[in-house]
């Protein structure tokens, strides 16, 4: 974060803001050693198409003890699954598991109760802060309301295009799974207090398919305050 920059950010958050609307985060916890994912990521993929919505797929790890390891997985997305259990007041987590801008939580195979949740945000009234991603190594965030214990912004970056991924082992030995917008990074930038702030964003590593969100967030897996996905 640089202090020297806020100046500059009044000015480029406004007409080039990309937060203005938006959009409603659905985050999918899921394993393709999960026998019931198949049909969650199939509803996903549905939804990532749908005006006003981020879909974004989190695989997780420990079901790869079944016997097939998850291409996807990472630690730091099951970190972020056992967040949202702690804040819910959750038994454990699971697979599938839906998350709606961090408010509420569904399974998901609930197809009808996880779009009632998104028909209820997009009802909610919002004022998120506002955010511009200036260049390809810095994001501003602007003023807004901060939860209390305080908010933080993260870096997600994702890939579109469906992945398709044969299990050889497991309770799925044989399928062919399809997922969509799995997450590839996921990075915390740093707090944010409810003041302009700038984010310096690491360098993309690799593939330049992938499609990069910025999130910020109450901490401690608490309700999403604002989105925003970089345009080309």
């Amino acid at each position: 974060m640089r202090t020297a920059a806020l100046f500059s950010l009044v000015l480029a958050i406004g007409p080039t803001a990309a937060a203005a609307q938006t959009p409603t985060l659905v985050e999918l916890f899921t394993a393709q050693g999960c026998a019931s994912c198949g049909d969650a990521n199939a509803y996903v993929d549905k939804l990532a198409d749908r005006p006003g919505v981020l879909a974004l797929t989190f695989p997780v790890d420990y079901w790869d003890y079944l016997g097939w390891p998850d291409t996807f997985a990472k630690p730091e997305f099951d970190e972020r699954q056992r967040a949202y259990v702690a804040h819910m007041g959750l038994r454990e987590p699971y697979t599938p598991q839906v998350i709606v801008d961090g408010r509420a939580q569904a399974g998901g195979l609930q197809t009808e109760k996880i779009d009632k949740l998104l028909h209820e945000a997009a009802e909610r009234p919002r004022s998120p802060p506002d955010i511009a991603f200036i260049g390809q190594r810095r994001a501003d965030v602007g003023y807004g309301r901060t939860p209390r214990g305080g908010a933080e912004v993260w870096l997600v970056r994702y890939d579109p295009r469906q992945q398709e991924v044969t299990v050889r082992k497991g309770d799925n030995k044989g399928q062919t799974l399809v997922q969509r917008n799995v997450v590839r990074e996921l990075v915390r930038l740093g707090a944010w207090r409810g003041r302009p702030t700038a984010y310096r964003l690491p360098m993309a590593a690799g593939d330049e398919e992938l499609k990069t969100a910025l999130i910020v967030q109450a901490v401690h897996g608490g309700e999403i305050l604002a989105v925003a996905r970089r345009t080309p």
